[in-house]
C-alpha cells in the first residue's frame, strides 16, 4: 500500500518547481509549458539526485514511483484526448495543399534521416535486446513529430495566431499530427507484434473493426445524444459518458496493442465538432489537466532521465548527431517545402522554425518507446534533451527572426483564430509579410 503522505509530499514538490520554473522561463518569453517540462527533468537524477541525493531519495523513493507513475498516465489519457478534440476533419479538408505538402514534407525527410541515424546508432547505443525493424522506424517516427499544443501556445503568446505565418503553421501543426500518430500507432502495433510473437496480419482485421466501430457507430450516436443537448453545454451525464467512451477506446488499443493513448487520441477526433461541444469538453477537462496532471508526467519523465548517461566523447558526440539531424531534418524539409510552394524565405524559415518544436508530444512518444523496449536509458537520455532543447530555442529564434525595425501595418480587422473557431476583430503587426494579407 502506497504511502499517501509521500505522494502528497511529491505532488507539492512538483507543483511548486515546475510554476517557479515555468514563471522563471517566461521572463525570457518561454511558455509556461517549457518551463514545466525544464523543471520536470531538473527533479529527476540530472540535477536534485546529483546535488542532493539523500533529498531526491527522500522525496521520490524508488517504492513511490508506482503511483505517480499511475497518476501521470490518466493525465496523458486526458491530454491526447484533449488532443484529439483540437482536431476538425472538416477544417482540415480546407486548408489547401500548401499545407498539406509542408507537413508532409516534414514528416518525410526527418523520419527517413532519423531512421538512418537508427541505424548507425543501433549497436553504438542500443543492445542486442532491441529489435532492429523496429528502433530504427521508431526513432525515424520520434523526430518526425511537432508539439501542436506547444506551438499554438508560443503562436499565441508571440501574437502570431490570425496572421498568415500564424494560420499556415497551425495547419501545417495539424495535419503532421494527424499523420505522426498514425504513423506511430502502426509502429508501435509491429513493434509490440514482434515482442509477442503475433504476426501483424492477425491484429489488423480486429484493428479495422475497431475503426469501423468508432467512426460508423459511436460517432454517429455521440452526435445524436449532443444534439439534444442546448448551446454545445456538456453536463455532467454526457461528460460521464464521453469519459466512458474515451476510456473503453483507450483500453481497446491497449488490447490490440497499438497503446492506450492512440484510443484516447481517436476518441478525441471522432467527437463531434458542431454545437461547441467538443470546446465546452476541452475547455472543462483543461484545468486539471494542465494544471495538475500534466506536471506530473513531467516530473515522471525527469525521474527517468540521467544526462549522466551521456557521458564520455562517444556519447557526446552521438547526442550532437541526434540534435543536429533532428534540427536538419525538420527545420530543412519545412523550409524548403514551404519556399518550393511560393512562400518568401522569411516565411519559409520561420515555417521551419515552429515545426521544430517538438515539446510535450515528443516526450509522451519518447516514454512510449521506453515502455515498449525500442530505446534504451542513455538514448531515451539524448532524446529527451533533444526535446527540450529545441523547444526552448523556438521562441527566441523566431524573435531573432523578426525585424529590429517594424513598420507597423495592420492587418485587416477581420481575422480568423483556428484554434479557437471564432472570428475575432483587432489590428495588430505581422512582422512577416510585406503586404495586407487577408487570413
Amino acid at each position: 500500500m502506497p504511502d499517501i503522505k509521500i505522494l502528497i509530499v511529491q505532488i507539492c514538490v512538483i507543483l511548486l518547481a515546475t510554476y517557479v520554473v515555468g514563471w522563471l522561463l517566461s521572463k525570457f518569453h518561454q511558455p509556461q509549458v517549457v518551463g514545466e517540462m525544464v523543471a520536470g527533468v531538473l527533479l529527476g537524477p540530472s540535477l536534485l539526485g546529483w546535488i542532493a541525493p539523500r533529498l531526491s531519495a527522500a522525496i521520490f523513493p524508488p517504492s513511490s514511483i508506482g503511483p505517480l507513475s499511475l497518476l501521470s498516465q490518466v493525465g496523458l489519457l486526458l491530454f491526447m484526448f484533449m488532443v484529439g478534440l483540437e482536431f476538425d476533419t472538416k477544417k482540415l479538408r480546407r486548408l489547401g495543399h500548401v499545407a498539406v505538402v509542408v507537413s508532409h514534407t516534414s514528416i518525410i525527410v526527418p523520419f527517413v534521416s532519423g531512421a538512418l541515424l537508427a541505424m548507425y546508432l543501433y549497436r553504438r547505443v542500443g543492445d542486442s535486446s532491441l529489435p532492429f525493424t523496429g528502433f530504427v522506424l521508431f526513432m525515424g517516427a520520434a523526430m518526425s513529430v511537432t508539439a501542436f499544443p506547444v506551438l499554438a501556445r508560443i503562436l499565441e503568446e508571440r501574437n502570431l495566431l490570425g496572421t498568415r505565418l500564424g494560420t499556415l503553421t497551425i495547419a501545417c501543426a495539424a495535419v503532421d499530427d494527424v499523420t505522426a500518430w498514425c504513423l506511430l500507432a502502426a509502429i508501435i502495433a509491429l513493434v509490440r507484434s514482434e515482442v509477442n510473437h503475433l504476426p501483424v496480419w492477425q491484429m489488423l482485421p480486429a484493428l479495422v473493426a475497431y475503426l469501423a466501430l468508432m467512426l460508423f457507430v459511436l460517432r454517429p450516436l455521440l452526435g445524436r445524444l449532443i444534439k439534444r443537448q442546448e448551446d454545445g453545454k456538456g453536463t455532467e451525464k454526457i461528460i460521464a459518458v464521453v469519459l466512458l467512451c474515451m476510456l473503453v477506446s483507450s483500453w481497446t488499443t491497449e488490447w490490440l496493442g497499438v497503446h492506450a493513448l492512440f484510443g484516447a487520441f481517436f476518441a478525441g477526433v471522432i467527437m463531434p465538432k458542431d454545437n461547441g461541444f467538443a470546446e465546452d469538453v476541452r475547455r472543462k477537462f483543461r484545468l486539471p489537466v494542465v494544471v495538475l496532471f500534466l506536471p506530473l508526467f513531467f516530473a515522471f519523465t525527469g525521474l527517468r532521465t540521467s544526462f549522466a548517461s551521456i557521458r564520455g566523447s562517444e556519447m557526446i558526440l552521438y547526442c550532437a548527431a541526434v540534435f543536429v539531424v533532428a534540427v536538419a531534418g525538420k527545420f530543412g524539409g519545412s523550409t524548403i517545402a514551404a519556399r518550393l510552394m511560393g512562400r518568401p524565405w522569411r516565411e519559409s524559415a520561420s515555417i521551419g522554425i515552429l515545426m521544430n518544436t517538438r515539446g510535450l508530444v515528443e516526450l509522451v512518444i519518447l516514454n512510449i518507446g521506453l515502455d515498449i523496449g525500442v530505446l534504451t536509458r542513455p538514448l531515451f537520455s539524448i532524446m529527451v534533451l533533444m526535446a527540450v532543447g529545441t523547444t526552448l530555442l523556438t521562441t527566441p529564434v523566431l524573435m531573432s527572426m523578426q525585424r529590429e525595425r517594424r513598420t507597423l501595418r495592420p492587418i485587416p480587422a477581420h481575422v480568423y483564430n483556428p484554434v479557437s473557431d471564432s472570428h475575432t476583430y483587432r489590428c495588430s503587426v505581422d512582422p512577416f509579410s510585406s503586404d495586407f494579407d487577408y487570413v
